[in-house]
């Protein structure tokens, strides 16, 4: 990767991060370390059996990560499922010019790579998660910039998403679906802690169910709508009504605006697919399956 800012690229190995430790927090260097899979804007690292390290890599601010460093550690302690907390600082340096995190890992294997087998309990187990997580967030909190707006103000990013992904088959009644999400009324309520970016990357699983939340860096005070989604995106077929039963704070309006951002999240897995099948960057050739089965459940509706 190349540093924002600089014209050094800066490869990041496990000798790096071991070096970058031995800096700035000597007492954890030792631990055993390993990359994990996935990321993109920042690279994990196992460290030991209970931490991880994230490093900024290819987001271009720090934001992320400053954001969760800021309000993880406010969010965790009332929630129901594990999330990662930061626990140590990694500051910019000579080294490494970006900063990066030690954060408690949360065990599990992602969805996207696993399934959830008990269904009723994942819906529940969503919907306490996402009851407890949509308070209403203090002044301070971050609001959203590329995400968080009613449907209306997303039509061009539904449309670039429609025409880039072979749904021919389908396109009408997803449409059909969106344009109702736009038509919805506002939220109307108070902006509520949103995770922001809920999909099967981002959820853990063990024993056949929901086991934690990972990577909170485009948290947001907004609409909970955008988190609802996942009602469609995350969950097996059948269940998305158990969901909302469970959650039980979600009008019409917003169960619809979440099921247009619902569509919208699928195609863009189904595109994310696509690009990993021509080998583009940040690719994903599993999510292609995954975005599809998920827009099916969208178009079946409660």
């Amino acid at each position: 990767m190349t540093d924002t800012g600089t014209a050094t690229p800066t490869e990041i190995t496990a000798d790096l991060v071991r070096a970058l430790l031995k800096e700035q927090h000597p007492d954890l260097a030792a631990l055993p370390l390993r990359e994990v899979a996935g990321g993109w804007g920042n690279q994990m690292w196992r460290l030991g059996d209970e931490l991880a390290v994230r490093m900024q890599r290819m987001d271009p601010t720090p934001e992320h990560q400053l954001k969760e460093r800021r309000w993880l550690p406010v969010l965790a302690p009332r929630l129901p499922l594990p999330v990662p907390t930061p626990v140590r600082f990694g500051e910019p340096s000579e080294r490494f010019p970006k900063h990066w995190t030690v954060m408690t890992w949360v065990p599990g294997e992602p969805l996207d790579h696993g399934s959830i087998t008990r269904g009723a309990h994942a819906a529940d187990t969503l919907a306490d998660f996402l009851r407890a997580l949509h308070v209403p967030a203090p002044a301070d909190a971050p609001t959203a910039r590329d995400r968080g707006a009613h449907p209306k103000h997303c039509t061009d990013g539904f449309e670039h998403f429609l025409r880039s992904v072979a749904v021919d088959d389908i396109a009408a009644e997803v449409r059909a679906v969106w344009d109702d999400a736009v038509a919805a009324p506002e939220w109307e309520g108070p902006p509520v802690w949103v995770h922001g970016d809920l999909h099967p990357a981002n959820v853990v699983v063990s024993d056949g169910t929901l086991s934690g939340i990972v990577d909170f860096g485009d948290m947001f005070a907004g609409d909970p709508a955008w988190d609802l989604a996942a009602a469609w995106v995350l969950l097996p077929a059948g269940t998305a009504a158990r969901f909302f039963d469970t959650y039980a704070h979600a009008d019409d309006a917003t169960i619809r605006r979440a099921r247009g951002l619902a569509a919208t999240k699928c195609l863009f897995l189904i595109l994310m697919g696509h690009n990993g099948d021509r080998g583009l960057p940040g690719g994903k050739p599993h999510w292609g399956p995954v975005g599809r089965a998920a827009l099916e459940r969208v178009l079946r509706g409660l």
